[in-house]
């Protein structure tokens, strides 16, 4: 069995695409999906797959969300071990982890242009690019900035979690 963590992209921020969590439980499980899990209430799911599923899983639970709920939202996925390894790979110092963000990468070829953007001067925020995801420090907020407004205009390309978030993903991925 292997553990899985779904990010939806712009689920529960402003009005258009609202979900309840109880549903999104509910739609990852009717895919075959075991041990289901939600934090907070913003498209943070924690799954198990038993092994005999063959499509990807961030395919399958963006097409059930689509079909069943009439909601378009990116969903990238990554194993337990992934998310581990982000976790373990932020080089950056910061101070309040709500103004530390992780943005995760859908795909790996995404990567050059966040290295493209790991070369300029952003200060006082920086930007520092791991294998699959790009860690943002935003001393004075994410919509106050230029950095955070730069990396999201990859738009689908990457979904972003601030670090408190990703770090109660990671004890979630991690608990038995």
């Amino acid at each position: 069995m292997n553990r899985y963590v779904a990010l939806i992209r712009g689920i529960n921020v402003g009005r258009a695409k609202r979900i309840a969590m109880a549903d999104l439980r509910a739609l990852v499980e009717s895919l075959g999906y075991r041990n289901v899990r939600t934090l907070l209430n913003s498209g943070n799911v924690v799954f198990d797959d038993p092994g005999k599923l063959a499509q990807d899983p961030a395919a399958r639970i963006q097409k059930a969300m689509e079909k069943k709920l009439g909601i378009s939202a990116r969903v990238t996925v990554l194993s337990a071990a992934e998310l581990a390894a982000a976790v373990r790979g932020n080089s950056l110092a910061f101070g309040n982890p709500s103004l530390m963000l992780v943005a995760f990468l859908n795909t790996p070829a995404e990567r050059t242009r966040l290295r493209t953007l790991e070369r300029e001067d952003w200060a006082p925020e920086s930007i520092a690019v791991g294998t699959r995801v790009a860690y943002l420090w935003c001393p004075g907020g994410s919509l106050k900035g230029r950095l955070w407004p730069a990396v999201d205009k990859l738009g689908d390309a990457v979904t972003t979690r601030n670090w408190a978030t990703v770090t109660k993903l990671n004890d979630l991925a991690a608990a038995d």
